[in-house]
């Protein structure tokens, strides 16, 4: 005879004692857990709990349509708080809580994933060897990425942090890689003219927004990242693919939690921030992976960004920040306002990564190049006070600014990494030798330009081998010797 058993699923019911802000505590509750959902007053309210007292359990509330008071109904099951994922997520924007918030109608999902997921063990993980393709020059020619590592984008407001993490997304299209981008405390208008970009650029096929604006609760500016990340497990664990989260930026984050902890009367450490910051950001970057093949083989990168005050990288979230991830991008509003775009200053961005994952012809041609543009920057500050200068040093000067102006770009405008190879090879073959810094950027364009019409195999074969092969040498020299009108040089 067949047992036949019912799983019950046991409820615990409590009581709002008293609501501080998105702050609610709960008497009543004696068997519940630490990130776990609760109902309030019918389906008035949801929240998450996040601390325990003597008396009461503290909720954090995350999404509320009708008014909460003491004496309200708790509800809680034993279940973690869990979002919905799936491929119906692409091309959406979304909330902290996964309701879609762009007019395009429900997204009907069957799985779930928890918010606070378990980061995979070192037995599950293997090292980096492929290069994800930021579009932006400086990033891929000397400090490039790779596909599961953890890239800090730090510098002040307003200096292109926002603008290279976007770039990344859109430069993401056709590569197979899954993009998220979480905004978490920004302004309507600055979303906007992200949301903006991705239009432009037909973005939508690979990406998905899930945003907490500062107009909304700080419980969902909190939960904001745990959400992104976890729809970006989705497609890295159950599709075994690449995915790309940026965190839009990690500072507003840490005030949101600042003000949730001062609120749950935990005891303020430097700066106010409570003594677990560092354990919040941690928790969300080691989520960031490559998995080995028995995992499916997937990645998942992350780009954080933080913003510093007047440059200062030793405050106490930057640094925090910049210990726990694998380098940094550094932005600086120096170089901004000089009109060097994307504002990167090489000599205190670093990749740990190294060019491991970088491809190989990118790699023989930059081994130089990095202190080359360094020595350049502190020629021209030293040679700013002087009149007059040696014809030695007017000449470094002069390639100093030819490299500066092939090393800038626009905004929202990707470069790929072919394209990358062609610079640097006709910049190594003297291409740039005898032209003006102001014509510097038109010559390139019409170089790649003509590279692309007249010789698309050399293109087919750069993006097939990563290398510079004798066919891609013999095409690249023989569009170089076309435009220039001469041998290029050996």
């Amino acid at each position: 005879m067949a047992l036949k058993v019912d799983f019950i699923k046991l409820k615990e019911h409590g009581t709002v004692a008293e609501i501080r802000q998105d702050v609610v505590h709960v008497t009543g509750l004696t068997n519940c857990m630490n990130g776990q959902l609760v109902h309030i007053a019918n389906g008035a309210a949801r929240g998450v709990i996040v601390g325990f007292d003597p008396d009461y359990v503290l909720v954090l509330l995350v999404d509320q349509t009708g008014p909460v008071k003491p004496g309200d109904e708790v509800v809680t099951t034993l279940d973690e708080y869990r979002v919905p994922v799936g491929d119906a997520y692409l091309g959406r924007r979304v909330d902290a809580l996964g309701h879609p918030t762009d007019n395009g109608g429900p997204i009907r999902c069957s799985r779930t994933y928890p918010i606070f997921g378990k980061a995979p063990s070192v037995l599950e993980r293997i090292p980096l060897t492929e290069v994800l393709q930021t579009g932006t020059k400086i990033i891929d020619m000397m400090k490039p990425v790779g596909k599961g590592q953890r890239m800090l984008i730090i510098g002040d407001r307003m200096t292109g942090k926002t603008t290279v993490g976007v770039d990344a997304i859109l430069n993401q299209k056709g590569k197979d890689v899954i993009c998220v981008y979480c905004c978490i405390g920004k302004a309507e208008s600055a979303l906007a003219k992200v949301i903006e970009a991705f239009d432009a650029a037909d973005a939508w096929p690979y990406t998905v927004v899930v945003a907490a604006l500062a107009s909304d609760p700080m419980g969902q500016q909190y939960l904001v990242p745990y959400v992104a990340t976890s729809i970006g497990e989705y497609f890295m664990y159950e599709k075994k693919g690449h995915v790309l989260v940026v965190f839009d930026d990690f500072t507003k984050h840490a005030w949101a939690y600042r003000q949730i902890s001062l609120l749950l009367e935990r005891a303020p450490g430097r700066d106010a921030y409570p003594g677990d910051i560092f354990y919040i950001h941690s928790q969300l970057v080691e989520r960031a992976c490559k998995l080995n093949q028995a995992r499916g083989g997937g990645s998942m990168t992350h780009l954080p960004i933080v913003e510093t005050q007047q440059g200062d990288v030793a405050g106490y979230i930057p640094s925090n920040i910049i210990s726990m991830t694998d380098g940094q991008i550094y932005m600086s509003a120096l170089l901004f306002s000089e009109g060097f775009k994307p504002a990167i200053d090489m000599g205190l961005s670093v990749s740990r990564i190294g060019n491991r994952v970088q491809w190989p012809a990118i790699k023989k041609m930059t081994g130089m190049l990095q202190l080359e543009f360094v020595r350049y920057k502190e020629l021209e500050r030293l040679t700013r006070i002087k009149a007059g200068v040696s014809a030695d040093v007017e000449k470094r000067l002069k390639r100093g600014k030819i490299l500066e102006e092939i090393l800038k770009q626009d905004a929202n405008a990707p470069v790929p990494m072919e394209d990358q190879v062609i610079t640097l090879y006709a910049l190594q073959r003297g291409f740039f030798e005898g032209i003006e810094p102001s014509e510097v950027r038109s010559s390139l364009s019409t170089l790649i330009a003509e590279v692309r019409r007249n010789r698309p195999d050399v293109i087919a074969e750069l993006i097939r081998t990563q290398q510079l092969t004798d066919v891609v040498k013999e095409g690249l020299d023989e569009q170089l010797e076309k435009l220039r009108g001469a041998p290029v040089q050996a």
